[in-house]
């Protein structure tokens, strides 16, 4: 629609074996039942139509065959648990917070299709040119052949596809480190790391001039920053939350580097991640994209700031003799000193 990921990237053995809601409900019905009860709750809630839902849930059923407990390359934190925690969690403390300010109609669906559309992808090699991940690229493109097999026409639903493919866009994270006292940190999406939902419209700006012109796409944008703020929320949740998402991306990044947890080569790189990395992570590279996320989430991430520094330097004196055995010491560690696992 805007960026032109949807042609870069094909269809793979997964779009294949799910190829619509229908099959997507009766493997979650199968194998996690309670994802349809939660799911349909939510989308119930918000007033979202039966096409929403069913994108939600054939998303959520090719994340969890693809990534997930339903298929056999499990990822320990992008699965389809992880669409619960956005989806349900985190925008229904948006919902409940906001109150009657909250977003409604087609702005909570797009939200609700997000929370399962985002993370589709995780084992891309094509990346595409400027800052959005190529995973991202590629969830964009599934994104809209799941829109397409749930009803939704390119033409005449065209601002679901486009809030869609901005959200998703928005949603690559940087983890590269960032210089807060650099001049251009709030100029450049490229310079200031984290989410690029922060730095979206700026490079919008420089690449697709007329964007702003286009109200689905100003909509996508501003969409995009809540979104981005759901997708990192764990800052603001409660701290053993917080913490048990560090476990489980810290499991999830060594089972794609290669390392077992129970080889010693796991240790220094786990230590590394759950000790100084959470820190850097929390002061350095989050940051609120959106006035409503900062809202609904800021209050408890300065409570849990404190916390944060204490674990990570709880967790460096822990070790500070020796390294950790393996990875499965450090994570023992980490959930010792935060109650979280």
């Amino acid at each position: 629609m805007i960026l032109g990921y949807d042609r870069l990237y094909s269809p793979d053995d997964i779009e294949r074996a799910l190829p619509d809601a229908a099959s997507a409900r009766a493997l979650i019905t199968a194998k996690r039942p309670a994802l349809l009860t939660h799911m349909s709750r939510m989308a119930e809630r918000i007033g979202a139509e039966p096409r929403a839902l069913a994108v939600t849930l054939l998303a959520t059923a090719r994340l969890g065959l693809r990534h997930g407990g339903f298929g056999d390359d499990f990822h320990a934190y992008h699965n389809e648990g992880h669409v619960l925690e956005l989806g349900e969690r985190r925008l229904g403390r948006v919902l409940d917070t906001l109150a009657d300010t909250a977003p409604r109609g087609d702005d909570a669906a797009a939200l609700l299709m997000f929370a399962a559309c985002h993370d589709l992808r995780q084992r891309e090699t094509v990346d595409v040119p400027g800052p959005v991940g190529g995973n991202e690229a590629a969830s964009v493109a599934e994104t809209f052949r799941i829109l397409d097999a749930c009803g939704f026409d390119r033409e005449t639903d065209r601002g679901h596809y486009v809030a869609l493919e901005l959200m998703v866009a928005g949603s690559t994270f940087d983890a590269r480190p960032v210089h807060l006292d650099d001049p251009r940190t709030d100029e450049l999406a490229s310079v200031a790391g984290g989410a690029l939902a922060r730095g979206l419209a700026l490079w919008l700006d420089g690449e697709h001039l007329h964007w702003r012109e286009d109200p689905d796409a100003r909509r996508g944008e501003r969409l995009g920053r809540l979104a981005a703020d759901l997708d990192t929320a764990n800052v603001g949740e409660d701290f053993v939350q917080l913490c048990e998402t560090a476990l489980r991306l810290c499991r999830e990044r060594e089972m794609r580097a290669g390392r077992a947890l129970d080889d010693p080569a796991s240790g220094p790189p786990s230590l590394a991640f759950l000790g100084p990395g959470q820190q850097h992570y929390f002061f350095e590279l989050h940051r609120f994209c959106s006035r409503e996320g900062e809202r609904v989430f800021g209050e408890s991430k300065t409570h849990n700031g404190p916390l944060v520094k204490a674990a990570s330097a709880a967790m460096l004196a822990r070790f500070a003799k020796a390294p950790p055995a393996d990875g499965n010491a450090a994570l023992a560690a980490f959930s010792e000193l935060t109650g979280a696992r």
